[in-house]
């Protein structure tokens, strides 16, 4: 993307003038205006666009404009709030991030992201892990989220470093050709025959602002989860849960509805389990994004991306071995 500025003698700040590569075609002018003009209120990305401010090839256009290449965009002089340096409280935690990584190249980066992080900052939050990616390299200028994981969550997480590469991994998501295998710790003793979950899930937003969300057969959209059982405990079952949908909180809605709750999730929990869980040293929601298969957008080489689960999830899974081999070892006496 090349551009160029203007001096403005009525602000004293500059005019923009930006030429459309393949890295932003396709993308609609006021997001484009969004990622261009950081900081600036989306009220004002549309109040520039009304009043004809920007223009595509010298006309004016409409705020769903879709970008072509070579598109010639005047962008007019604004004015940004400046916002504050952004300084991280737990610079170690920041820090960490980098051995945090699985995979990087040139296009993209594979995180395994650590429970008890938010993928990006709002909702009292100052910032989350996108915003700390980017302080961590200042010189990647396009890094966005490719999807989200929950803020309890733990595993893998992809974040582009292009915007074609961005549009070539959401293209997967929306044709369902990405898997996402997520390992997940259940109360109870899962059947080996509930192999698909397809209960319609609606989302509540609370008067707090807490999204909720329930099983509604009438208004719930359509969602769909895939479950293999990986090992069986004496009060519990390691399942990988495959979501076939995107749904938000899917995979912990699903295993609730089917009277098998995760491992100390706050929302959808089962107290009794989780007080048992806590008791093994538990201290966070025991589900983990382990796996991602994807087609790299660029090489087009099939991937498949592992995180390995964090000290706390090991620790508790030897437990619970130890408790099993326990009780065979009483049962032979």
């Amino acid at each position: 993307m090349s551009e160029k500025t203007q001096a403005s003698e009525k602000t004293g700040s500059k005019v923009t003038f930006v030429t459309i590569t393949e890295d932003h075609e396709g993308q609609r002018i006021d997001n484009f205006l969004l990622t261009k003009l950081k900081g600036m209120p989306k009220s004002a990305i549309y109040k520039i666009l009304r009043k004809g401010e920007v223009r595509v090839n010298k006309k004016r256009i409409k705020p769903l404009y879709k970008l072509k290449i070579n598109d010639y965009v005047r962008i007019p002089p604004v004015r940004i709030a400046e916002k504050e340096e952004f300084v991280p409280k737990n610079l170690d935690k920041i820090a960490n991030l980098e051995s945090a990584i699985v995979y990087e190249d040139k296009y993209l980066i594979v995180i395994n992201k650590p429970s008890g992080m938010a993928v990006h900052g709002g909702s009292g939050l100052s910032y989350g892990l996108i915003e700390a990616m980017r302080s961590l390299r200042p010189n990647e200028r396009a890094l966005e989220l490719v999807h989200r994981l929950d803020r309890d969550t733990s595993g893998c997480l992809l974040i582009s470093k292009k915007r074609s590469v961005l549009k070539g991994l959401h293209e997967q998501l929306r044709e369902k050709t990405m898997e996402k295998n997520y390992w997940a710790l259940v109360d109870g003793s899962w059947q080996t025959k509930v192999k698909n979950v397809t209960a319609p899930l609606r989302k509540n937003t609370l008067k707090s602002g807490e999204r909720i969300v329930r099983v509604d057969e009438t208004e719930g959209k359509a969602s769909h989860t895939r479950f293999k059982v990986l090992q069986r405990f004496a009060e519990c079952t390691l399942v990988q849960a495959s979501p076939v949908t995107g749904r938000t909180h899917q995979i912990r809605v699903h295993t609730q509805c089917k009277g098998h709750s995760i491992a100390c999730d706050d929302k959808y929990g089962d107290e009794g389990f989780d007080a048992y869980m806590r008791e093994k040293g538990l201290n966070r929601l025991f589900l983990h994004a382990h796996d991602l298969t994807f087609t790299h957008p660029i090489t087009e080489e099939k991937m498949t991306v592992e995180a390995p689960l964090d000290n706390i999830l090991i620790k508790t899974i030897k437990i619970l071995k130890q408790e099993v081999n326990k009780r065979k070892i009483e049962n032979e006496i």
